[in-house]
């Protein structure tokens, strides 16, 4: 047994995302083609960033590292969820805690870098002759090492006080993944603080990098404003609308699914919104960034360009 004698369960099944017959064949084909989108993807812009040059600047570190947590984070649930369209999938005590402990590292950590993007974006537009002063390569280094430090206390405090409870009654998962509130519904010890624990530390958590994000643009929005030339105007917004995008998207499916009374918890609604900010979300996240930016668009283009010396 992977938790002493307080622990009689020992391997969860997970019921996966539905159980209607004849539509798991599409949804799997169709959730196959989102995964490897967005693991390509992700690994495809964080592979340009490293091997092009000209995208070594603080924004596009940032970015690849985005996309590196991206690829990983749709990595911890995808494969098991499209496994289980065909078979019901166990997973073990000790790999489902592993499975909702790295799965809320990444989240967590996605959730910091996007206020470290917005903090980013509002140095580089507010005092564009400072930035490289400021932004510099320590501190860029600094700011995502926290944002993984945060992200791994933040899920470690959960993972704890999962493996505090006892487990004694079903053991079936009515998730394609191990999420934290999936599995407290299952304990049959008190979990009332386990609930207020992560009602705490999501709502602190998504409130300072929320903020951080809102109070950054209104003054990148200030800064923008007083730019004279329409061009420089259009290119300042430009900049700024992936980011906000990618915030908008990842925001409001967190705080739908975490920031909310476990009586209001709907786990069919759980499932459908988990699908969007573990496979959807991740996959958008690389096409937003490239679509909307030249500099990457035109690494692309030199990347398709180039032919190995040997062909």
């Amino acid at each position: 047994m992977a938790i002493k004698n307080s622990t009689v369960v020992t391997e969860f099944l997970l019921l996966g995302l539905t159980d209607h017959e004849e539509l798991k064949v599409f949804l799997f084909i169709l959730f196959l083609l989102i995964y490897v989108i967005s693991l390509v993807g992700n690994l495809g812009m964080f592979i340009l960033i490293q091997i092009t040059p000209k995208l070594h600047t603080p924004m596009y570190f940032f970015l690849s590292c985005l996309s590196f947590v991206d690829a990983c984070y749709c990595s911890v649930s995808g494969p098991k969820m499209l496994v289980n369209f065909f078979k019901q999938a166990t997973i073990s005590f000790s790999a489902c805690i592993l499975q909702g402990f790295l799965f809320g590292v990444f989240v967590t950590t996605e959730g910091f870098f996007l206020a470290v993007m917005a903090y980013d974006r509002y140095v580089a537009i507010a005092n564009p002759l400072l930035y490289m002063v400021v932004m510099t390569k320590r501190v860029c280094i600094i700011l995502v090492f926290g944002s993984c430090i945060g992200g791994m206390i933040n899920s470690l405090t959960h993972s704890i006080g999962l493996v505090k409870l006892s487990f004694c009654g079903p053991n079936i998962i009515s998730h394609f993944f191990c999420d934290v509130p999936a599995m407290l519904k299952l304990s049959c010890s008190d979990t009332s603080r386990n609930e207020l624990l992560l009602l705490i530390f999501s709502g602190v958590i998504a409130i300072i990098t929320f903020l951080t994000v809102v109070i950054s643009y209104i003054f990148i929005v200030v800064a923008i404003l007083r730019i004279r030339s329409t061009a420089g105007k259009r290119k300042a917004f430009s900049t700024c609308a992936s980011h906000m995008i990618a915030v908008t998207l990842f925001y409001g499916s967190i705080t739908f699914s975490y920031i909310q009374p476990s009586s209001q918890y709907s786990m069919e609604q759980e499932k459908v919104v988990s699908v969007f900010y573990t496979l959807v979300i991740p996959m958008l996240n690389p096409l937003i960034y490239s679509l909307r930016n030249k500099e990457v668009k035109d690494a692309v283009k030199r990347a398709r360009e180039l032919k190995p010396s040997f062909c």
